[in-house]
């Protein structure tokens, strides 16, 4: 005997209508989570974290590296690809089968911000770890051939990335937003890294890889006590009078114009918008945390509703925030087909003012609050998850006290808040931006919307 398929909606209703929707349960406070927060001989800050859920550990370092040399994004991207190759003891190969035998990985990536490094490893591996990263910290050797072989690597991978809208729209963003400050020198290009020899790198490494200044998380089956002492050992000759290397203080983002940026022959468009927001160390954070989830945060936001669902204008759209030390910025961004392009801005434009008009019910407040609070405790339920997000924390000058006390401050957040949240950084007028897409079609349709500039390139 067969059974016809039944649809999802079929499935969702009885002779009686809709089936009932269970209630959320209530939120359980984080687990306590013993740990230590100092800050070791050499200057650099640690927050040792225990969560035995697992016997693995996960460490997050964080090296402020800003630098205004015109080659300074090449020479740092080089660096963070060849860190890893080689010490005057260890080469590739060597690190490499050491990790293994710990279950270890360690991977970099670096901004204009900082050199960020990530490794993982069983807990019982901890010491290698440790002994590992220091010798690169201390001793990294770039010889010239790995130098050569990453930049080479490097320079594929960006004559790729380059090609990319939404790298375009990025580098578009950044410029509007920032001018010629080093943070919008995100990517760099492929002819500078062709400039970049190895011993601009191994320079680099001397004056700006340094302990003053920089964090490292740890999360895992581990005593923090121990841990502490285990770094503070493994890391002591890794020293520097130096500091890091801070990024200069951002332009304030002031609403204006949104720039059309041509992009000749493209069938699809991007949609860049932002404005000034405040950092987690606000009071008003959470407050705005909400008033986001409900504009564009997640997938039942009003932004989604409207340009995704309602007028099938883009398959994604979203608003969220853009960190930088202790600020941060609002994003809106959407990806749209060309002709649809006019009419989806408009849309977003009219979302935005609207949300400070007529302002979140107590039903959308209810919603983004359970999930604000409920995404918060699933994304750091894992080691991994806990170490990304306290790192994010300590990068801000935060730490234990804000991670655990943040569920109870968006409990407490009230209608009246959020909606003043709306009204002061939603407002239409405060958003500044781009889109990229081809300016002969887009042009016309954008000029009857008012406020776009055109830039051709």
């Amino acid at each position: 005997m067969t059974t016809a398929h039944r649809g999802a909606e079929e499935i969702g209703r009885t002779e009686r209508g809709p089936r009932p929707v269970p209630e959320l349960g209530e939120h359980r406070p984080a687990a306590d989570l013993s740990s230590v927060d100092t800050t070791l001989g050499n200057g650099l800050r640690v927050l040792a974290v225990r969560k035995p859920t697992v016997p693995m550990v996960e460490l997050r370092m964080t090296i402020p590296f800003a630098g205004t040399d015109p080659l300074h994004p090449a020479t740092a991207e080089v660096l963070a690809e060849s860190l890893v190759t080689g010490t005057a003891t260890r080469d590739r190969i060597a690190i490499d089968t050491e990790l293994a035998l710990i279950g270890g990985e360690l991977g970099t990536v670096v901004d204009p911000e900082s050199l960020s490094i990530s490794a993982s490893a069983l807990a019982s591996g901890l010491p290698t770890l440790l002994d590992v990263l220091a010798d690169l910290l201390v001793n990294a050797s770039y010889m010239d051939s790995e130098v050569t072989r990453e930049s080479e690597r490097l320079i594929e991978r960006l004559a790729i990335a380059r090609t990319q809208p939404r790298t375009i729209a990025r580098e578009a963003l950044q410029r509007k937003r920032y001018g010629d400050h080093p943070v919008a020198r995100e990517t760099p290009y492929a002819e500078d890294v062709a400039k970049v020899v190895p011993e601009r790198v191994r320079l680099l490494h001397r004056a700006a890889v340094v302990p003053r200044g920089s964090s490292l998380v740890l999360v895992g089956d581990i005593d923090p006590e121990r841990a502490v002492a285990d770094l503070e050992k493994a890391f002591a000759g890794w020293e520097s009078q130096l500091s890091a290397n801070v990024l200069p203080e951002l332009p304030e983002v002031t609403g204006g114009d949104i720039e059309l940026v041509h992009r000749a022959g493209a069938v699809q468009s991007q949609i860049r918008l932002s404005a000034r927001g405040i950092g987690r160390s606000d009071p008003r954070y959470a407050a705005l945390q909400l008033a986001n989830l409900a504009f564009g945060g997640y997938f039942s936001s009003r932004l989604v509703e409207n340009i995704r669902e309602d007028k099938g204008y883009t398959y994604g759209a979203r608003s969220g925030f853009e960190f930088t030390g202790a600020g941060a910025t609002l994003v809106v961004d959407a990806d749209t087909a060309s002709d649809v392009t006019a009419a989806a801005l408009l849309e977003t434009r009219y979302e935005l003012g609207r949300f400070g008009l007529v302002p979140p019910t107590e039903e959308e407040l209810e919603s983004v609050r359970q999930y604000a609070v409920g995404s918060l405790l699933i994304s750091t339920a894992s080691q991994t998850g806990l170490a990304g997000q306290l790192s994010a924390l300590v990068d801000a000058g935060l730490g234990m006290d804000w991670f655990l006390g943040h569920p109870d401050r968006v409990a407490a957040v009230t209608a009246e808040q959020v909606t003043e949240a709306a009204l002061e950084f939603f407002a239409p007028s405060r958003f500044t931006g781009v889109v990229v897409g081809d300016a002969d079609l887009l042009g016309p349709q954008l000029a009857g919307l008012g406020g776009v500039i055109v830039e051709r390139s």
